[in-house]
């Protein structure tokens, strides 16, 4: 590795290192905001404003979109549109968040006599205590850090990452404190892939046992491959009866041959997975994604029996597609 080269992935673990300190000296200092900000907020009928310029102005919007979506009412207004018209998002009584790194950001500082005029409650994430707009909040979360972390010491990168984790600690007190449970979360989420694998159960979207290549321990590899392409799931079960012995995957098919193997000879036993991972049809589908993706060999498709694995009932299979694919 050239110097260059060296020095460069230096800069990148520095940054890591110098946001995991801001975090853990943050984590010192949060608990008396917190605890205000969510005595304040969770009693609260009126939607927030998140408002903030530049980085903090991105991070707002995050902010602001994540509040909404567990179940908190809030809106991002930007302070120069807020300053032309948008200020007709506000109303009276509305508690806001300001975002600011210094502290004394003019088109905040511009509106915050008409908060204080309609009587806001002010929260600040800023950079520092000792700024013109912490003298006019009511709650601050100081996420002083003695400089970035990028080579020249001024890119926003550490406060950046503070304040986004101001902000999730916010949203997730007051999912706590508000007891926000799966069902809420799905209201917020009827159409994402994420309210769908909550809503979704494995019965939903799985391929039932007719439309799945099913063989016996005795079959031959060709007539397994024949199954298979008939059905073409990436998978065969083997079955004895109704309970599933094992399972054959398109992987399997093709280690088998690159070994040189012959299909004519080789029989499903041979190559089959006698311990495998399977699902339930009643579990979710956000479920069935945990067990493949678990552990460090991740798998495509999973059996669907009913029973355990000594002792079950093929009912079908469901594959990673089919979670994602929308009907």
């Amino acid at each position: 590795m050239s110097k260059t080269n060296h020095d460069s992935l230096q800069a990148g673990k520095h940054v890591l290192k110098c946001e995991i300190d801001g975090l853990q000296r943050l984590l010192l200092r949060i608990e008396e905001p917190l605890s205000a900000t969510i005595n304040l907020l969770s009693s609260c009928q009126q939607k927030i404003i998140v408002c903030g310029i530049g980085k903090s102005g991105h991070i707002g919007r995050k902010i602001a979109a994540t509040l909404s979506s567990t179940g908190s009412r809030a809106i991002f207004l930007h302070p120069c549109e807020a300053l032309h018209g948008d200020l007709g998002l506000y109303e009276a009584g509305d508690p806001v968040l300001l975002l600011s790194k210094s502290g004394r950001s003019e088109e905040i500082m511009q509106l915050i006599p008409i908060f204080k005029q309609y009587r806001s409650p002010i929260i600040a994430i800023l950079g520092n205590n000792h700024n013109p707009i912490a003298e006019h909040s009511d709650i601050i979360f100081d996420i002083n850090t003695s400089s970035e972390g990028d080579p020249l010491g001024t890119v926003p990168t550490i406060s950046s990452l503070l304040t986004l984790a101001v902000g999730d600690a916010i949203t997730c007190a007051l999912m706590a404190e508000r007891e926000f449970s799966t069902e809420d979360f799905i209201q917020f989420h009827p159409a994402g892939q994420i309210g769908r694998n909550l809503l979704l159960k494995v019965q939903d979207v799985m391929h039932p046992l007719h439309a799945v290549a099913c063989v016996r321990e005795n079959s031959l590899m060709r007539h397994t491959v024949i199954a298979m392409t008939k059905f073409p799931l990436g998978a065969a079960l083997i079955l004895n009866e109704k309970q599933v012995l094992g399972i054959i995957t398109d992987g399997d098919i093709r280690r088998l041959l690159q070994r040189g193997h012959n299909i004519d000879t080789v029989t499903a036993a041979d190559i089959m997975s006698r311990h495998f991972r399977f699902i339930t049809p009643e579990r979710s589908l956000g479920e069935a994604v945990g067990l493949m993706e678990e552990g460090v060999s991740q798998v495509t498709v999973l059996p669907v029996i009913s029973g355990d694995l000594e002792h079950n009932t093929a009912l079908g299979l469901i594959r990673l597609h089919d979670v994602y694919q929308r009907h």
